[in-house]
């Protein structure tokens, strides 16, 4: 817990806590009070936690709590969106590859490690593909 909390204090210190405050629209001394702490009297709210993330884009409070609980945070890389058509046409295919490699899996009744393998490449084929479509929709 001591590291998210100096991780968030970190995140206002760090980040021009005067701009930061007038962008929450909290005061500014509010602000680094609710941010230290060693100070018992005055706690972040989640609000303010949000806040401070949206505002600097400074995610080591997230980072640091992440990891208290075992979990580490890893960045997303939004998929590039593509023509309605040319994403479905995707999809259609990579579903159709998990098809084949599932049926050729079954066919004497054993799935081996490796066909297992093969099945679970294929399912991230078909989630990549999926997720260029979902964003291919939003562009549209």
């Amino acid at each position: 817990m001591e590291d998210f909390l100096r991780s968030c204090q970190s995140a206002v210190l760090d980040n021009e806590a005067k701009a930061l405050a007038a962008k929450m629209g909290v005061p500014h001394v509010s602000l680094l009070q609710r941010a230290n702490p060693d100070n018992d009297a005055h706690h972040l709210t989640v609000e303010h936690l949000f806040g401070i993330l949206l505002h600097t884009g400074d995610m080591r409070p997230l980072v640091a709590l992440a990891s208290e609980f075992g979990f580490d945070l890893v960045t997303r890389t939004a998929p590039k969106p593509q023509a309605l058509t040319k994403s479905l046409i995707s999809v259609g295919k990579e579903v159709a590859e998990l098809t084949i490699a599932v049926h050729e899996a079954l066919d004497d009744n054993h799935v081996s490690a490796f066909e297992k393998s093969q099945i679970r490449q294929e399912i991230q084929h078909v989630r990549h593909s999926l997720d260029v479509m979902d964003a291919s929709v939003k562009a549209a």
